[in-house]
C-alpha cells in the first residue's frame, strides 16, 4: 500500500473518532472535512472529489425527499395513518394494524416522514385510551426500517450501494456479479426479515418496552379551553358514522357538548348518536385538537360564515391565537356581527373566555376585552398585527397549516407512478434513468399542485444528500489507493480461514457495528469496496457480500442516534438509551440471522 493509502485510512480512522466524540458537530461537515483533507494531500484530484456529487443517486434521493412531502401535504399518509388505526383498544392491536401498512409504505418511500405522520396520531390514539405512547413509538421506527428493506428505493442506503454496483460494472461490464440491483432483488432478503422482525415485535417485543405512565399524565394536561362549533358537510367522512366510529368519543383534551340538528338540540351526546349532513358539532377543549378537526375535510368552524373552505384557497391559511384588548372595535359585538374578515382577513374559529362559561351559540358570544380568539388567516398575520392597538397578543398556532387534502388521491398515483417508473429503469439497469424517473414525478408533484416550489425545497434534506456525495469520494479514495485491497487481505490473514460465510458474518456484523455510530449510508459506501476485495482475493462472487452490506446498514435498532427515526421517537415515547437495546437487542439477533441464513441461499457463493 502506497502513501496514499495510509493517509486515506489515517483520515478515515479520524472521521470515525469524530463522528462518535463529537455530536455536536454536524456529519455532512465532518465528511466534507475528509474529503477536503484528501483533495489538499492530493490523494483525489478536486474531479474526484466532486463526482460524487454528480452521481445519479443523489438526484434520486432528492426527488424522492420531495414525493415524500407531497404524501404528507396532501394528507395521504395522514389519511392512510388514521384509516389503519379504527377501533384498535390495546398495544399489541394497534400493532398488528400499523405493521403492514408501515412495512408496505416504508418499502416505497422515504421512512422518516412515515414517522414524522404517526408520531402525532400514535400519540392523540395513547392519549385518549390512557396508554403510554413508549409502548408503540420506537416498534413503529422499527418497523418502519424494515419495511425499507423490502425494495431498492425503501432505503437511501439501498440506492447508494447500487449506485456503486452501477460504478463498479462500468468499470468491469464482464462481471455479472457486479450488475446493478432490480427493484425487488434484496426483498428476497428483505421481506423475510422484517416478516420475522414484525413478528417478534407484535408477539414480544413490545413487553420489553418500558410503560410510563407519567407521560400518560403530561399528555392529559389540561390547558386553555375554548369553544369551537364545527359544520358537517355532505361530502365529510364522518357522515352516517356515531359518535364512537367517528372517534370523536374520546378525543384528547376536547368534549363533545351537544349537537345541533336543524335547531333540535342533542345533549348529552351518547356514543351512539349518529353524525348527520348538516349537524352543528359543538366542541370545547384544547388549541391542538382544534386544529387536527379543523384538517378533517368536510368539517369546518360554523362560528364565523368567511371561513375559507374550498382546498385550492385553504391550503394558504392557519390557525392565529389572538387576545382583544380594550380597543378594539370588535368589542360589543357579538361574533357573528364581528366582521372580522374586512377589518384583519381573518375569520373566527373559537372562543375562550377565561373562568367563564359560555354558552353554546358561538356566534351569539358577544365579544369582550381579554376574549381569547382562534382565527384562520393567511400567513404573515401575526406580523401585520403583532403591535396593532386592537389585541394584547398575536401568535401562530404551530402545526396548524391546511395541506391540499384534494389532491391526496392525486399524489397516491403518481406515488404508483413512481414505482413504475422506477421497477422499469432498474430492470433497464441505468442509474440516470431512475434518477430522471424520480425527478419527472417530483416534478409532477409540484405541477399538480401537491406541494409549491418553497415546500418542495425544505423537503429536501441536504444534509443527507451532502453527507452521501462526501461518502461517494472517500470510497473513490479507498478503492484507488488499494486501501481496502490491504485491509482486505489483512482480515483474511488475521481471520485463517477458506469459509466465505464465516467472513459474510464478519461484513454484516462489523457494518451493524458501525451503523450504530455513522450514518448508515456512509458506512454502506465505506464497506462496500471491502466487500468486493474480500470477494475477489478469496475468489468468491461479490453479491452476497453486497448485499449483507446493504441489509445490515439499514439495520440500525441498538441506538438512538443510529437512524433518524429513532431519535424522532425518542422525546415523545421518554426513551432512554439502554431501552433501546432491550429491545432491539433481540430484534438485531433474529433480523441477522435470518439473512446470514438466505443471503447465501439467493447468491451462491
Amino acid at each position: 500500500m502506497n502513501w496514499q493509502g495510509w493517509v486515506t485510512l489515517a483520515v478515515v480512522a479520524a472521521l470515525f473518532v469524530l463522528l462518535q466524540r463529537r455530536r455536536a458537530v454536524a456529519a455532512d461537515f465532518l465528511f466534507l472535512a475528509a474529503l477536503t483533507v484528501l483533495t489538499l494531500a492530493g490523494v483525489l484530484t478536486p474531479q474526484q472529489a466532486l463526482a460524487g456529487f454528480a452521481n445519479p443517486v443523489l438526484f434520486t434521493i432528492a426527488a424522492l425527499f420531495v414525493v415524500a412531502g407531497g404524501l404528507r401535504w396532501t394528507g395521504a399518509l395522514d389519511m392512510i395513518g388514521h384509516w389503519v388505526l379504527g377501533r384498535a383498544t390495546t398495544v399489541r392491536g394497534a400493532l398488528m394494524r400499523l405493521a403492514a401498512p408501515v412495512l408496505g409504505l416504508s418499502a416505497f418511500t422515504n421512512n422518516t416522514p412515515i414517522v414524522a405522520m404517526l408520531v402525532p396520531i400514535v400519540v392523540d390514539w395513547c392519549r385518549r385510551r390512557g396508554i403510554s405512547p413508549s409502548r408503540l413509538l420506537l416498534p413503529i421506527s422499527y418497523l418502519a426500517i424494515l419495511g425499507g428493506t423490502c425494495t431498492l428505493i425503501g432505503t437511501s442506503t439501498n440506492l447508494v450501494v447500487n449506485s456503486m454496483l452501477y460504478q463498479a460494472h462500468s468499470q468491469r461490464p464482464q462481471d455479472r456479479q457486479l450488475r446493478p440491483m432490480h427493484l425487488f432483488e434484496i426483498g428476497l432478503v428483505g421481506l423475510p426479515c422484517a416478516l420475522a422482525g414484525a413478528g417478534y415485535l407484535l408477539l414480544w417485543g413490545y413487553r420489553r418496552l418500558p410503560n410510563r405512565t407519567e407521560l400518560v399524565t403530561q399528555l392529559g394536561q389540561q390547558r386553555r379551553e375554548y369553544l369551537v362549533e364545527m359544520l358537517v358537510q355532505p361530502e365529510c367522512r364522518l357522515v352516517g358514522k356515531t359518535v364512537e366510529e367517528a372517534g370523536l368519543r374520546h378525543l384528547p383534551g376536547l368534549f363533545l357538548i351537544e349537537i345541533d340538528r336543524n335547531g333540535e338540540v342533542i345533549t348529552p351526546v351518547t356514543p351512539e348518536d349518529e353524525i348527520r349532513a348538516g349537524d352543528r358539532l359543538v366542541f370545547t377543549g384544547i388549541v391542538s385538537t382544534i386544529a387536527d378537526l379543523e384538517k378533517i375535510p368536510g368539517l369546518v368552524p360554523a362560528a364565523d360564515v368567511t371561513y375559507e373552505v374550498h382546498p385550492k384557497r385553504r391550503h394558504r391559511r392557519h390557525l392565529t391565537e389572538v387576545v382583544l384588548s380594550a380597543s378594539s372595535p370588535v368589542i360589543g359585538s357579538t361574533v357573528r356581527e364581528a366582521r372580522f374578515r374586512q377589518l384583519y382577513g381573518a375569520a373566527i374559529v373559537a372562543v375562550h373566555r377565561n373562568g367563564e362559561r359560555l354558552p353554546s351559540k358561538i356566534g351569539d358570544i358577544r365579544l369582550q376585552p381579554g376574549d381569547t380568539l382562534l382565527l384562520q388567516t393567511r400567513s404573515g398575520f401575526a406580523r401585520a398585527f403583532q403591535n396593532s392597538p386592537d389585541f394584547y397578543l398575536v401568535a401562530d398556532v404551530e402545526g396548524s397549516e391546511s395541506g391540499r387534502y384534494d389532491r391526496a388521491w392525486v399524489a397516491l398515483a403518481l406515488l404508483g407512478v413512481l414505482v413504475a417508473g422506477l421497477t422499469a429503469s432498474t430492470w433497464a439497469g441505468d442509474a440516470a434513468w431512475s434518477a430522471w424517473a424520480a425527478l419527472v414525478v417530483a416534478g409532477l408533484m409540484i405541477a399538480f399542485r401537491c406541494l409549491t416550489v418553497p415546500q418542495a425545497r425544505a423537503a429536501i434534506d441536504l444534509q443527507v444528500l451532502i453527507t452521501i456525495g462526501a461518502a461517494l469520494g472517500l470510497g473513490q479514495a479507498l478503492s484507488t489507493t488499494g486501501a481496502m485491497h490491504a485491509v482486505a487481505g489483512g482480515l483474511l490473514q488475521l481471520l485463517g480461514t477458506t469459509s466465505p460465510w464465516l467472513l459474510l458474518a464478519v461484513v454484516f456484523f462489523l457494518t451493524l457495528l458501525f451503523t450504530e455510530a455513522v450514518t448508515n449510508t456512509a458506512v454502506a459506501v465505506l464497506m462496500f469496496p471491502l466487500a468486493v476485495e474480500l470477494a475477489q482475493q478469496g475468489h468468491w462472487n461479490a453479491r452476497p457480500f453486497v448485499m449483507a452490506i446493504a441489509l445490515a446498514a439499514s439495520c440500525s435498532f441498538l441506538t438512538p442516534v443510529g437512524y433518524q427515526t429513532n431519535l424522532m421517537v425518542m422525546g415523545p415515547g421518554g426513551y432512554q438509551p439502554r431501552d433501546y437495546l432491550r429491545a432491539g437487542g433481540p430484534l438485531v439477533l433474529i433480523v441477522s440471522a435470518v439473512a446470514l441464513l438466505l443471503i447465501p441461499w439467493w447468491w451462491p457463493f
